[in-house]
């Protein structure tokens, strides 16, 4: 089990703290979330974890089964293409939306990130170009000032996190996702609302396709 870390105690914290867990693949699908583990790891009362975990589960993050406790709930493909479908309208919007506020720290920022990505691939760094991958689309959430929008991405990409592993570890995925995520930057960097949103919710569709297609691959491990 992870060693213990210190966290606020507020409710909202502790929720934050077990979704991060879900989401980076700490705790894999249909995994037993018990209370007394968790209060151990995020230094925090059963009491506080119980309550988290009823707000997980309202998000869709955590299943409670009777007599059994809690898990985290297992997405099919077909419901975790529905859940990227919605991702590809709210990304498009938060692109379009940072291209319109993107500050010059922040466009210094992305355009490292571009460059981190490019020696990435050309290494086949595969998962560090994943870490860089999701970097990016936390950054742009967060340059979009959009925090409704960050919050059902967020919940999103938790609930879809065993497919989105898979489809990061398909063989060529990062050559072909790369120059996808080049356009969103250079779409923000030129402060170009329109090809920014375009460019994201093209990216979005081409993961789309991409999930469509593992569901006749094998199986890849998840973290």
């Amino acid at each position: 089990m992870p060693a213990a870390r210190k966290i606020p105690s507020g409710p909202d914290q502790v929720v934050e703290a077990i979704r991060r867990a879900i989401v980076s693949g700490d705790y894999v699908p249909d995994q037993r979330l018990v209370e007394s583990d968790l209060s151990e790891r995020f230094a925090v009362s059963r009491g506080a974890v119980r309550s988290a975990l009823l707000q997980l589960g309202n998000e869709g993050l955590v299943e409670r089964i009777p007599n059994r406790g809690a898990r985290v709930r297992a997405v099919s493909l077909a419901e975790a293409i529905e859940i990227t479908e919605v991702r590809m309208v709210v990304e498009g919007l938060c692109a379009a939306k940072a291209a319109g506020r993107v500050t010059e720290a922040e466009t210094a920022e992305l355009r490292e990130i571009r460059e981190q990505m490019v020696a990435a691939v050309d290494a086949g760094a595969v998962m560090t170009y994943s870490e860089l991958n999701n970097r990016l689309h936390r950054r742009v959430m967060e340059m979009s000032g959009q925090g409704t929008a960050g919050g059902v991405i967020e919940r999103l990409r938790g609930q879809a996190v065993r497919h989105q592993f898979r489809l990061a570890m398909q063989p060529g995925r990062p050559a072909v996702s790369l120059p996808e995520h080049l356009a969103i930057i250079d779409g923000i960097c030129n402060r170009d609302a329109a090809a920014a949103e375009r460019a994201a919710r093209h990216h979005v569709g081409s993961v789309i396709d991409a999930l469509r297609g593992t569901g006749n691959s094998p199986s890849f491990p998840v973290r």
